[in-house]
C-alpha cells in the first residue's frame, strides 16, 4: 500500500506588480525635483556662516565664473545691463513703500574676481538699486 503524501504549497509573495509602482514612484521624484526650482543656474556660492532672506520682489542676478551675466534665466551683455537693471527698478519701485522696491539677489561664482563682482554692484549702486549678496552656509 502506497501512501501519497499531500504537497505542501509554500507562500509566495508577487512582486509583479512592484516594478511598476517603483516606476511611477521614480518618474514622479524625477518630475518633482526638476519643478522645485526651475529658475536656478548653477554656480558654486562662497560659504558664509550667517545668512538672511529678502523682500519678496527679489530678482536673481546670476554672474558665472566666464563673466556671463543673467538675469532670472535671460542672458544679458554686460553692456546692456544698465539699461535693463533701470527698466526693471521703473517696474518694480514703488514711491509709496520705500521697502517694497526691487531688491537684485547677486549670485557670483566664488572664483569670480573681486574687480568683476565691483563692477556690476557699481551699476547696481548707481541706480540706486538695492543688492544682496547670496552665499551658501559654511558648515560648523
Amino acid at each position: 500500500m502506497k501512501i501519497h503524501r499531500r504537497r505542501r504549497e509554500e507562500a509566495e509573495v508577487e512582486s509583479s506588480s512592484l516594478n511598476d509602482i517603483m516606476f511611477f514612484l521614480l518618474l514622479f521624484f524625477l518630475i518633482a525635483s526638476t519643478l522645485a526650482n526651475p529658475n536656478v543656474i548653477q554656480v558654486l556660492l562662497p560659504k558664509a556662516t550667517t545668512t538672511s532672506t529678502v523682500a519678496p520682489k527679489s530678482i536673481p542676478l546670476t554672474v558665472t565664473a566666464d563673466l556671463k551675466v543673467y538675469i532670472e534665466q535671460e542672458e544679458v551683455a554686460y553692456e546692456q545691463l544698465n539699461a535693463k537693471l533701470s527698466e526693471l527698478k521703473a517696474k518694480y519701485d514703488d514711491p509709496k513703500n520705500p521697502d517694497a522696491g526691487l531688491v537684485i539677489v547677486l549670485r557670483l561664482d566664488k572664483d569670480l574676481k573681486v574687480q568683476d563682482m565691483v563692477d556690476v554692484m557699481q551699476v547696481g549702486a548707481n541706480l540706486g538699486i538695492k543688492m544682496v549678496l547670496a552665499t551658501d552656509k559654511q558648515k560648523q
